[in-house]
């Protein structure tokens, strides 16, 4: 895949990565645990536990930056 096609393709995430996201939770925390992968990226807040799934288009747009737990 050359660089060109990859350019509009959604990081490179796992489940059990965390990811920070721009904007944060009403909680305060910015932080989310990725619990899936697929067609949406399913995320859990690290602050109060609450689920959401993202379409990889949004998660795309609002994610800020991935953590790799050691290990």
């Amino acid at each position: 895949m050359t660089t060109a096609e990859n350019a509009g393709a959604a990081p490179d995430v796992l489940p059990g990565d965390i990811v920070t996201l721009r904007k944060p939770h009403p909680c305060g925390s910015s932080d989310w645990d990725v619990t899936r992968v697929g067609a949406d990226i399913g995320l859990r807040c690290r602050g109060c536990g609450h689920v959401v799934l993202l379409p990889r288009h949004e998660f795309r747009t609002r994610v800020k930056g991935i953590v790799r737990p050691s290990g």
